[in-house]
């Protein structure tokens, strides 16, 4: 009885162990796979915005499809690569450039076959000489098949476009309300006329004619607007006093309004 006893706590033991043994080698296995994504992912994007066209269509196996919620299906490597050369890598036409969205990517194993990514990134577009502006964001999916000792892209899903949020690299700041009341008042401007800022729940809100939006702090005296590329800075006088606002598009200074009340 006892040797019966020990016997199946003997074959406990080993499934035990054998299956904790498998899982740690699924799991080193996973993180191999998910480091070889992200690397093949990589280089895959730094080709797109390069417009480095061979190097662009090795990701790719022939009968590889594209699914685009706004152009719809483009079936086979050739047409894709036609559709690259026209449209994407076009030198008359403007230019693309993604930039992932941070902590978006997440990487799937697919047994027996190979793995998904997918996560969330943004356009940026240039044209006719002007600078680069974020245009769109959207949501991915890519489906990498490993077969014959290589990695390829089978099917790819490009959708849920959007216009993209503005000033995406620029972080919310707590600001006192004895700073912001500093800001409250009107203000006049060349181009644009009477400007009146309020305080709304610990933010900013501008009002320009039929113009209404609520401004966030970067820091004590600069604030961003969210839906588009602004950004307001708030000038003192040698007195310390607020004497001024400072608006800017892109970097590039559009408007000054001096503080009239």
């Amino acid at each position: 009885m006892k040797s019966r006893f020990n016997h199946i706590i003997l074959l406990f033991c080993i499934l035990f162990y054998g299956n904790n043994h498998l899982k740690a080698q699924d799991s080193k296995s996973s993180d191999e796979i998910t480091n070889t994504i992200l690397k093949l992912d990589a280089e895959f994007w730094q080709s797109y915005n390069t417009c480095n066209i061979e190097k662009f269509r090795t990701f790719f196996i022939e009968d590889f499809e594209f699914y685009h919620d706004k152009g719809g299906l483009t079936k086979g490597l050739q047409k894709m690569m036609s559709s690259v050369k026209n449209g994407l890598c076009n030198p008359e036409g403007p230019r693309v450039r993604r930039a992932v969205v941070e902590g978006s990517v997440a990487v799937y194993p697919l047994n027996n076959y190979g793995a998904i990514i997918s996560g969330e990134h943004l356009f940026y577009v240039s044209e006719n000489g002007k600078e680069e502006r974020l245009a769109e964001i959207a949501k991915f999916t890519h489906v990498w098949q490993y077969k014959d000792n290589t990695w390829a892209m089978t099917r790819a899903l490009s959708y849920d476009h959007q216009p993209a949020p503005q000033n995406t690299d620029k972080k919310e700041v707590s600001v006192s309300d004895k700073i912001l009341d500093q800001y409250i008042g009107t203000y006049k401007a060349p181009q644009t006329g009477t400007v009146v800022i309020t305080k709304k729940n610990k933010v900013l809100e501008i009002k320009a004619g039929k113009m209404q939006s609520i401004v966030y702090p970067q820091t004590e005296s600069l604030f961003f607007h969210k839906q588009s590329p602004l950004t307001f800075e708030f000038v003192k006088d040698e007195n310390k006093i607020v004497s001024k606002m400072v608006v800017r598009e892109n970097g590039k200074v559009v408007e000054e309004a001096s503080k009239v009340k």
